[in-house]
């Protein structure tokens, strides 16, 4: 008997307390190993309209639904007792008559009529050029076939060929997922991709769409590893219009874009096996900046290729830093680099030595980063004639001739000392590949590429050398919190006629992504003209509306986090499910503050970003790359905090004014967008004026 379980049942699983899913999963062991064994107390659900669902208790009054048949079992839902029977009282698995892939499928008559929920009465963001009309028919003009062929079920064709903007959203949530992701598509100008049909005569569950939503487990162990993350989408299958991006052979370096949400770190991952799949001699390199999201990257490598250890031997995981070091001590021999403090303590000695000049430290350490360091300046006619394009300081040429009197006294004292930053570890290692015949990885893939610095790029294009599907880049210009921006193309990457932007979010609703949004432009446009459209890009589910509340205290902001926190958990969503962010380290003890209010365990995350089962997550928004929860709060949004007034007092001319408030914006989009269902944004008087953008629309 195979065994099998669906992604409703560990989506329904995520919503229970942690000692309900506790008693879940062992009943779901129990089943696996003996599902006739009389202590499971099987009952048919007679009033379900399928006669092969059955129940099972798993605690006083939670029952799991599965779907029973003498060759398989199927896990289908868990819920309480009443609302397991509600949902089991509506659905049917059966074997879709064009596509072929087995659906769990809501029966239409027990739906009395498709009901626009109040929190999505906004209309969907559709491609330019559409008639925007709520009346007009999205879905009229399609061949029958046509959205057959997208896996939509025949007794629901008629509500698709009437569904407007206003009604998709909530028909969605009665349509089988790839049904509704595909006509999401459709309604946003695309094209979905169809599987090939199944034959006639294939099991049901081996058809692609089928796959994405139903797992065999082979044995406890892959229950085990299912279960233990009960509510991540699965990454085993892609969406059709992600796997284009994944399989497709490319004639230089490419980039797949996208908002938060829409799969580009699946992505990501799925290219890098399909190269080491494909190519089974190569080494490839699967990397991103920073050392906490390489290590949620091999993470979710392992759930992907955890039964295939020599393929995921061939795939190397590292931050850029960590693997740029390895390498040049195997190339060079040992290194030792140069700490933050210790070049501002060189750039300060400098400052001093070098008289005529009114420069803060603040702004010498900034120009080193961003020009001197990052371009690996090495003489005044370098630094006169740099395009300052992540700097646009006006600095008149003798003041910009004090500047290198001081930055030549640094570079001196650090080759004194036999010292070597980051930026001048990755250029060496450049010069050295762009010599050699040899390199060290075959493919390089690349996670959260908007925050690459210039030496990490001029790395990576030394390594790729412009060889097809060498390089692969995926991320999103308005989570760019980290790096200024600089062309890629001058530095040998040139992904012109080869940037695709995913438009389909899978993590948060639509409410929570569409408020989000508006603290970014409709179109995001790199240095080198490549543009990133955020217009057309739409959640596959509904839910409630973001919270704004802006207290006049820190007690009251405390108060009412704390409230929020308490009625979510008595809701059923765990603490480990949610996730408190503020701007910077010194707002932490509000947020801890807040968390205590409700009586909850926290844990302060820390660079491994490892969350905890039973606490309440804190991090500041930094931090907040890579994660997400359920259930987010952003705190002390307050006026000065974001956007941080010192960063405002450091800026020379309104060009670098932009800069800081571009880079803000970002921070406070990846902490809002870090929520899939539940969303609360606080703040003192006076609040941020970013919480003016946000709240438009609510």
């Amino acid at each position: 008997m195979e065994f099998r379980i669906a992604d409703t049942f560990t989506d329904s699983l995520s919503r229970l307390t942690g000692d309900e899913q506790k008693a879940v999963k062992t009943t779901a062991f129990d089943l696996q190993l003996n599902p006739a064994h009389p202590s499971m107390g099987l009952h048919r659900i007679e009033q379900s309209k399928d006669k092969h669902f059955w129940s099972v208790r798993a605690g006083s009054d939670i029952r799991i639904v599965l779907h029973k048949t003498q060759a398989s079992l199927l896990l289908c839902y868990v819920d309480h007792h009443d609302k397991a029977y509600d949902w089991a009282a509506r659905r049917k698995l059966e074997t879709h008559p064009t596509t072929g892939a087995a659906q769990l499928v809501e029966v239409r008559e027990t739906v009395q009529q498709v009901v626009v929920p109040v929190y999505a009465q906004t209309q969907l963001p559709l491609a330019p050029k559409r008639d925007t009309s709520s009346a007009r028919l999205l879905f009229a003009g399609s061949p029958d076939d046509e959205l057959l062929g997208y896996g939509v079920p025949l007794e629901w064709l008629a509500d698709v060929k009437t569904a407007t903007e206003d009604s998709l959203l909530a028909l969605a949530d009665h349509l089988p997922a790839e049904a509704a992701e595909a006509l999401l598509e459709l309604a946003t100008g695309g094209k979905p991709r169809v599987p090939a049909p199944a034959v006639a005569t294939a099991n049901p569950f081996d058809h692609p769409d089928a796959q994405r939503r139903f797992r065999v487990m082979a044995n406890v162990t892959e229950l085990e590893a299912a279960l233990n993350f009960p509510w991540d989408k699965w990454t085993v299958f892609l969406h059709p219009e992600q796997r284009q991006w994944v399989e497709r052979d490319y004639t230089g370096p490419a980039r797949v874009s996208g908002s938060a949400g829409t799969g580009k770190t699946i992505v990501a991952l799925h290219r890098a096996v399909y190269l080491a799949r494909t190519h089974p001699d190569a080494r490839v390199l699967l990397t991103t900046f920073s050392d906490t999201l390489a290590s949620a990257l091999h993470t979710q490598l392992k759930r992907l290729v955890g039964s295939e250890p020599k393929l995921a031997e061939r795939i190397d995981v590292h931050s850029l830093n960590a693997i740029g070091l390895r390498l040049y001590r195997a190339q060079h021999g040992p290194v030792t680099l140069a700490s933050r403090d210790v070049v501002r303590q060189l750039l300060d000695d400098a400052s001093k030595a070098v008289s005529g000049h009114k420069f803060s430290l603040r702004f010498l350490m900034t120009e080193w980063e961003q020009v001197v360091d990052a371009w690996q300046l090495a003489s005044w006619e370098d630094y006169r004639d740099v395009s300052r394009l992540g700097r646009k300081t006006r600095l008149p040429e003798p003041q910009r001739a004090l500047l290198w009197a001081i930055f030549a006294e640094v570079c001196a004292a650090l080759a004194g000392r036999k010292l070597l930053t980051h930026a001048g570890l990755f250029t060496s290692l450049a010069l050295t590949l762009s010599r050699s015949k040899h390199t060290p990885f075959d493919f390089a893939v690349v996670d959260e590429a908007q925050d690459l610095s210039v030496a990490h790029l001029r790395f990576l294009a030394a390594l790729g050398a412009n060889r097809p599907d060498a390089l692969f880049f995926a991320g999103d210009l308005g989570q760019r919190i980290f790096q200024q921006p600089f062309s890629w193309k001058s530095l040998g990457v040139d992904i012109r006629g080869r940037s695709r932007t995913l438009r389909i979010n899978y993590r948060t609703s639509h409410q929570i992504r569409q408020q989000a949004d508006r603290l970014l432009g409709e179109q995001a446009v790199d240095v080198d003209g490549n543009t990133e459209t955020r217009s057309d890009t739409v959640s596959v589910f509904n839910g409630p509306p973001p919270l704004i509340r802006v207290v006049k205290t820190s007690a009251e902001e405390a108060k009412l986090v704390g409230a929020w926190l308490a009625e979510q958990m008595g809701a059923g969503v765990p603490p480990e499910s949610f996730g408190v962010f503020v701007r910077s380290e010194a707002q932490l003890e509000r947020a801890q503050a807040a968390v205590a209010t409700a009586g909850v365990p926290f844990k302060v995350l820390d660079e491994h970003a490892e969350t905890t089962s039973g606490h309440v997550s804190i991090a500041t928004m930094h931090m907040a790359k890579g994660l997400e929860f359920r259930a987010v709060v952003v705190m002390a949004c307050d006026d000065e905090v974001i956007p941080l007034q010192e960063r405002i007092e450091t800026v020379g001319d309104d060009a670098d004014l932009q800069e800081v408030y571009d880079t803000e914006r970002h921070l406070l989009y990846v902490a809002c967008t870090r929520a899939r269902d539940q969303l609360l944004v606080t703040g003192l008087e006076p609040a941020s004026e970013f919480l003016d953008d946000f709240r438009q629309g609510i």
